[in-house]
């Protein structure tokens, strides 16, 4: 059957389906377990949450379900220079962002405080609480990890935008590489070159993976349905990683507004912007992320950029100035139809299984 895959072995689950792990605290333990439960591999983005934060989310994770699921990090969770931020980067992003906080009528900001990075002590975290997967984006962790995961039997996965990382990651021994398209809603987690260069898409960066590594792959962007994960697996995928749709459900812990953004017309258009976060990543288009187009010169480094937008943000949807923020979704938005996490995991094994069956027939 079409369910039966390398993935579906290495992962310890029924069907080669993964929820795709939201950070910024749009991942929940109720839809993370919703997934595993019905047969896919769930998954909670913590790169946010401190380390005591992960052990606590673990522990609510494993009582609510028995099966596998999945924790993801980012290997680089800053883009900030050892010299730190000037006062004059910070005085250009002011300026150029001000227009906007006038519009709001609030202050801007002072300047953002240092940031330490939480990836190594995060990282102690996944070795002690023992996820039956440890996914991994910007990156990947070192071989000494690597080795202790497989030891601790922790299936690895990392996340690649382009050919060359899929190499430097199969090269490394990960257990199982994610083929991150252009497509999908989020950030891009390239880690090799600038973001702004991967602009492969899933199926044909999925082919080029299948050609030059011996990883099982997952491909990731543009799916939402079982004619997507279907088209996935004909091409040499072992899983399909669905994000955007899962987001839209009732479970995950996206805004009200941000929800029923994905089931608009709005979801016709999406956009790639640094202006939200620093960092490359795709949502419905903004009035904001139109007008800063060509002006990247001016963000701060992730994730100052979004410590200083908070502000901006949290007075936008106070006061419902919908076209200032940047609602995270993925190209293939137009076509959710799924509001509960049970009842579209159910639709995408029926459909993938109709698809195979009618090739049969």
């Amino acid at each position: 059957m079409w369910y039966n895959t390398k993935a579906s072995e290495l992962l310890g689950i029924d069907y080669p389906i993964l929820q795709g792990p939201f950070g910024g605290n749009l991942s929940t333990v109720e839809l993370t377990a919703a997934v595993s439960n019905a047969g896919g591999l769930g998954g909670y983005g913590a790169y946010t949450n401190t380390p005591q934060e992960i052990f606590e989310i673990d522990k609510q994770i494993k009582k609510a379900t028995h099966k596998p699921y999945n924790i993801n990090l980012w290997v680089s969770d800053h883009d900030i220079p050892q010299s730190g931020l000037t006062d004059e980067e910070f005085d250009k992003t002011a300026a150029l962002f001000k227009p906007y906080y006038d519009e709001a009528g609030i202050p801007l900001p002072e300047k953002p405080a240092p940031f330490q990075s939480r990836f190594e002590n995060q990282l102690q975290v996944i070795l002690d609480i023992r996820p039956k997967v440890f996914s991994f984006m910007f990156g990947v962790p070192s071989a000494d990890v690597l080795e202790q995961c497989r030891r601790s039997g922790i299936v690895t996965v990392g996340a690649a935008t382009t050919l060359d990382e899929a190499i430097y990651l199969d090269n490394a021994g990960v257990d199982m590489i994610i083929a991150s398209g252009f497509e999908a809603g989020g950030h891009r987690p390239s880690f090799l070159t600038d973001a702004e260069s991967s602009v492969t898409g899933t199926f044909v960066l999925l082919q080029l993976m299948r050609e030059k590594i011996k990883t099982p792959i997952i491909a990731a962007g543009g799916i939402a349905d079982g004619k997507g994960i279907a088209a996935a697996l004909t091409l040499g995928a072992s899983a399909a990683q669905i994000g955007t749709a899962f987001l839209a459900t009732d479970e995950s812990n996206a805004l009200p507004i941000h929800k029923k953004m994905l089931f608009s017309d709005a979801a016709k258009y999406t956009t790639l912007s640094r202006a939200y976060t620093g960092r490359f990543g795709r949502g419905l288009t903004s009035r904001v992320a139109k007008e800063m187009t060509g002006k990247e010169f001016g963000y701060l480094p992730f994730p100052l950029q979004t410590i200083f937008i908070a502000p901006l943000r949290k007075a936008a949807i106070e006061q419902q100035k919908w076209d200032m923020i940047l609602f995270w979704g993925g190209q293939i938005s137009p076509i959710l139809k799924h509001t509960k996490a049970a009842a579209l995991m159910n639709a995408l094994i029926e459909e993938t299984t109709a698809h195979f069956a009618g090739l049969k027939s």
